[in-house]
């Protein structure tokens, strides 16, 4: 399953380390300011999730014109935004441009290799081309950009299946088996069927 969503690169940091708010000594005592830089920051960050969620809408809902509008709108002014850009990538997917959206990806691994989104969704769109190994790689990338991500994790094992299943299946179309090997391979072969069966939504 894709992510649409970044979760690290857009949290709030005033100059300096300070945070948004920072504290003044005057002569009647602590006061409170908040720094211009911080507010307009604050804003700023307020207006983009205002057109990240805009283009979410737009692509859940298969408005394709509308969404591409906002896109090339934002990408405009923010040329290397990696949230609009993983945007790109989904409504790319949602199209069937799946070439297009593999390059998107491949980009926003290379310029932002901290973030764990990308590797995440190129790992799916490898996997749905059966190009396991790369996939494998990909998941396991973004899991080590962010060990706690649950979805990658979880599409790092639906990989980890489908690699057994075709080693299983190869293993079985081989002439020189052992004696109660075809069996044993058949069973293993059937386990993962019924998993992956089991695990459909």
């Amino acid at each position: 399953m894709q992510d649409s969503f970044l979760r690290l690169p857009f949290e709030l940091h005033a100059p300096n380390g300070h945070g948004v708010r920072a504290w003044e000594l005057s002569a009647h005592g602590m006061v409170l300011r908040v720094t211009l830089t911080a507010l307009l920051s604050l804003v700023s960050c307020l207006a983009l999730a205002d057109v990240y969620t805009e283009v979410n809408d737009k692509i859940n809902s298969s408005q394709w014109a509308a969404a591409q509008t906002l896109i090339e709108r934002q990408l405009a002014m923010q040329p290397a935004d990696p949230q609009i850009r993983l945007m790109q990538s989904q409504m790319q997917t949602a199209q069937g441009q799946t070439a297009q959206a593999i390059q998107t990806l491949q980009a926003l691994t290379q310029e932002f290799p901290e973030l764990p989104e990308p590797y995440n969704n190129l790992g799916v769109l490898y996997a749905s081309q059966q190009r396991l190994d790369e996939a494998l790689t990909a998941l396991t990338l973004a899991v080590r950009a962010r060990p706690d991500y649950i979805l990658a994790l979880e599409n790092l094992g639906d990989v980890h299946i489908a690699l057994a299943h075709q080693s299983f299946v190869k293993a079985q179309s081989l002439p020189a088996q052992l004696p109660l090997m075809a069996p044993r391979l058949a069973r293993k072969i059937e386990l993962i069927k019924q998993l992956l069966q089991a695990a459909k939504p």
